[in-house]
């Protein structure tokens, strides 16, 4: 009697463990409707020469125009480029290139006399360059402390670990910090024109204005305000190769002066490649005048303070125009002429193929 039961009790168990798994698998089975069924409609596109072969003449046909208005409004922008390195024993910033050092405490000055010949109309942009330097460095890039640069007091006295090791300088923290501040450019650029009765007129240089609107407004800020700057620094060092403090950047406008000095600010914004140039000044055209530069001779007296042979680096200073583009970029052009080119070659070939075996016999001869 007890092994009967237990043997029902058993039966039992089986047909509730099958009845339980067969609930389970129909649980599992997706519902029935068009997304889980995948009865969604599609479409699903035939390539034919019909469709193709026009695309191809479309994106050339708008490219190549696009690519010669591109070419040709960058070969309309006047640049001229002057490299004031040194290195060479005819330069005459040789010797300033081979004297100064980081650490010189007294500057080098040198002139460079050069001759336009053709001149530049609109506002003309001065740019200073520099060739194998890489600012791109993953540790150049992160060495900086935002939150001091924003005017953080906490920041200011406390810089943070990644602009180690230009953190602290003694007992005292570095305003501003890390190795992208420590390495501004601090050559200073005067450009003179030279008449006709061989007298030299400075060029008016405008240093305002070459910043990025939200680095200046929002990014960059002083601590505690433009005011007593003297005051708000106290108690902080200079970056290592700085000859003044960051508060001695601009005296004479306060608002330029400080982490909002545009100098500054433009350097702390990194190239993307070793050879790179930054807007220095801006000329601007006067009402009335024409042109801005006119031909003739120039010299540019430079106040040598910044060392790039030891990277085997090199200095340029460059003029130039900009158009509704930009600067000049041929890249740009060429490379929509490329493209557009390719495409109307491929469409003409593929044309050529199409009507050729397009009226071949598709039907499959089948032996009988």
């Amino acid at each position: 009697m007890m092994a009967s039961s237990y043997n029902a009790k058993e039966e039992d168990g089986h047909h509730s463990g099958a009845s339980s798994g067969a609930g389970a698998a129909k649980n599992r089975k997706p519902d029935n409707t068009a997304f889980k069924q995948q009865r969604l409609p599609a479409w699903q596109p035939i390539l034919t020469a019909g469709s193709v072969l026009p695309a191809f003449f479309v994106i050339g046909l708008i490219f190549i125009p696009i690519g010669i208005g591109l070419y040709v409004t960058s070969n309309n922008i006047r640049e001229f480029e002057i490299d004031y390195t040194g290195e060479s024993s005819n330069s005459p910033c040789y010797s300033c290139a081979k004297n100064v050092t980081w650490n010189s405490t007294e500057p080098c000055f040198c002139t460079v006399n050069f001759t336009l010949a053709r001149p530049f109309e609109s506002n003309v942009f001065m740019y200073y360059g520099l060739s194998n330097f890489y600012q791109n460095h993953r540790r150049y890039v992160k060495s900086r402390d935002d939150r001091q640069l924003n005017g953080d007091p906490s920041s200011l006295r406390n810089p943070s670990k990644e602009c180690e090791p230009y953190r602290t300088s003694g007992d005292l923290p570095i305003a501003p910090c890390g190795a992208i501040a420590n390495s501004l450019f601090n050559d200073s650029l005067v450009l003179y024109y030279i008449d006709s009765n061989n007298s030299q007129s400075e060029v008016p240089l405008v240093k305002k204005g070459i910043a990025w609107w939200t680095d200046k407004h929002v990014k960059f800020k002083n601590p505690g305000g433009n005011s007593n700057l003297t005051a708000a620094f106290q108690g902080t060092a200079k970056p290592v190769n700085w000859r003044k403090p960051v508060y001695e950047l601009d005296p004479s406008d306060p608002e330029n002066n400080g982490f909002i000095n545009e100098d500054f600010i433009v350097w702390m914004r990194t190239a993307a490649l070793p050879t790179f140039r930054k807007l220095y000044r801006i000329i601007q055209k006067k009402p009335g005048a024409t042109p801005t530069l006119p031909s003739g001779n120039y010299v540019l007296h430079i106040t040598y303070n910044y060392p790039v042979l030891s990277f085997d680096g090199r200095k340029r200073m460059i003029l130039s125009t900009i158009s509704w583009m930009g600067g000049k970029n041929p890249f740009l052009g060429i490379a929509y002429i490329t493209v557009g080119s390719i495409c109307f070659f491929l469409g003409v070939v593929l044309l050529i193929i199409h009507h050729k075996y397009d009226n071949r016999n598709t039907s499959a001869d089948i032996p009988s």
